[in-house]
């Protein structure tokens, strides 16, 4: 019988800080998982996480963990979206980290797209030092809409924990059920759904300007792309979108998050977008 630490689809990261450096002093995953690592940007580690079927099947279950330690960076993103595919079987993914003191750790998928009739749950629990910083991203698309497909998923479930020492700064969850929810009625023209949390030293700054700005922006009547920002209990920032178009959303992130380019060493849109 497998362990915990062996079993299929699990993987462990620990990113740790030397010299100016960020280094994967642990790497390990099994099959479906699959981990990436790049070369060093400046003083950042990057991996891309990614499965060996180019996407999650009916009783996949992934299961990361991330440990940065004191001092590092690390940027965990994709190389494509996340496909679920349709299966009676419910898939799962999960992300627990902890980020130590004055360590930094950037999540920047690229969006989860279920197709119809799949069934997908996801759960993000992160621990914080009271000096370490977050830029988390996590956003889904309709599906396949170009093949007739907008959310037509069975289920769609997705939860964040976030903890900075023994406060929670963020908890949230969202279930959309084709059979419970209108959910295309109540998406309406919208395609594309995205929360983002900005929280940390290293971030402060960006966070609360963030905020600022588009709480001073007026939202139109019928505008294709609808933003809010508040404030979070710990001085970070909460970033939420709605857009018609994935590649409309990608450019408004993009933009918001520019500040997070010199921390991770390289513009990581450059190369998608």
């Amino acid at each position: 019988m497998l362990t915990t630490a062996q079993a299929a689809g699990s993987a462990h990261l620990t990113f740790t800080r030397s010299g100016s450096q960020t280094v994967l002093t642990r790497a390990f995953a099994t099959s479906p998982a699959k981990l990436i690592a790049s070369n060093g940007r400046g003083a950042a580690c990057w991996v891309y996480a990614a499965t060996l079927g180019g996407g999650l099947v009916g009783g996949d279950d992934i299961q990361l963990r991330a440990d940065v330690t004191a001092g590092a960076r690390a940027l965990l993103t994709t190389q494509a979206s996340t496909k679920v595919y349709r299966s009676l079987r419910r898939s799962r993914q999960s992300l627990t980290a902890t980020v130590d003191a004055d360590a930094l750790l950037a999540v920047l998928p690229d969006p989860i797209v279920c197709f119809a009739d799949a069934d997908f749950i996801q759960t993000q629990r992160y621990d914080l030092h009271a000096d370490a910083s977050l830029v988390m991203v996590d956003w889904i698309t309709s599906g396949r809409h170009a093949a007739g497909e907008r959310w037509a998923f069975s289920r769609y479930e997705s939860r964040f924990d976030i903890r900075r020492g023994p406060h929670r700064v963020f908890v949230d969850g969202l279930v959309l059920e084709s059979n419970v929810d209108a959910v295309v009625a109540r998406m309406g023209r919208f395609e594309v759904l995205l929360t983002a949390v900005i929280s940390g030293p290293l971030v402060s700054l960006a966070a609360v300007e963030l905020v600022n700005r588009i709480s001073e922006t007026s939202i139109e009547r019928g505008a294709n792309l609808v933003m809010s920002a508040a404030a979070l209990r710990d001085g970070g920032a909460l970033l939420r979108m709605a857009g018609t178009s994935v590649e409309q959303v990608a450019h408004a992130l993009r933009s918001d998050l520019a500040f997070l380019s010199p921390l991770i060493g390289d513009d990581l849109w450059s190369r998608k977008w």
